[in-house]
């Protein structure tokens, strides 16, 4: 069976690549350096683009080694080239996290644990319903979709709303006091939606959602 083309980098392994890429020298992006074979081990055990079986050289060291050379071409500290074939992507990744790279840290830190942690991984596979938009979301397209797994827990959910009803006795939302059923009448009665307060990356490194770690909006 002919092995298919690799396919495109996506948001969240550009991530990845980049927060490397700002831990190394030049000189030490090559498919030798243990670190980018640590990265293409990583990224061949992300849950993204299925059967990694599929592609010719999925993610490999020489294939890892090239893209962080396509950031050199963006550096502006870096004098020499880089290779010059970068993506749309790759430009947007690099100007966006330039200058934040604590965050960008963070972000990659938490999206190698969807692909270390089962539960993490599971939650990210089981999730069945389509996400809209997901590559646009700036944690990327991995945490968006664990975030969503932990809040379509219907549990935590419903004891948030009993425990607001029970404090309130009425579901607002808690950023502009909206009331569904005030305004609909019954057709709204228990409609709102349910959300995590904390940012995407910090979710990972959590066992559990408490009442507190949510808030209700509109």
């Amino acid at each position: 069976m002919e092995k298919k083309r690799n396919p495109k980098w996506q948001r969240d392994e550009l991530i990845l690549a980049l927060d490397l890429y700002f831990q190394l020298e030049s000189g030490q992006i090559h498919a030798r350096n243990p670190l980018i074979i640590d990265l293409s081990d990583t990224l061949n055990k992300l849950p993204i683009h299925g059967d990694k079986d599929e592609y010719e050289k999925f993610r490999n060291p020489n294939g890892v080694g090239l893209k962080l050379s396509n950031f050199l071409a963006l550096d502006e500290s870096y004098s020499g080239k880089g290779m010059a074939a970068t993506s749309k992507l790759d430009k947007e990744i690099f100007a966006e996290f330039k200058d934040n790279k604590e965050l960008l840290h963070k972000l990659a830190n938490a999206i190698k644990l969807s692909a270390i942690n089962p539960e993490i991984r599971n939650n990210i596979l089981n999730l069945t319903e389509d996400v809209d938009d997901e590559t646009k979301v700036k944690e990327g397209g991995l945490l968006y979709r664990y975030h969503l797994a932990r809040e379509r827990s219907t549990t935590i959910v419903k004891k948030k709303k009993e425990n607001v009803l029970k404090l309130h006795g009425r579901l607002e939302c808690e950023l502009c006091s909206f009331d569904f059923e005030k305004v609909y009448g019954e057709i709204g009665c228990g409609f709102i939606e349910c959300h995590h307060k904390k940012p995407l990356y910090a979710l990972v490194e959590e066992t559990e959602t408490t009442l507190d770690d949510l808030m209700l909006v509109c």
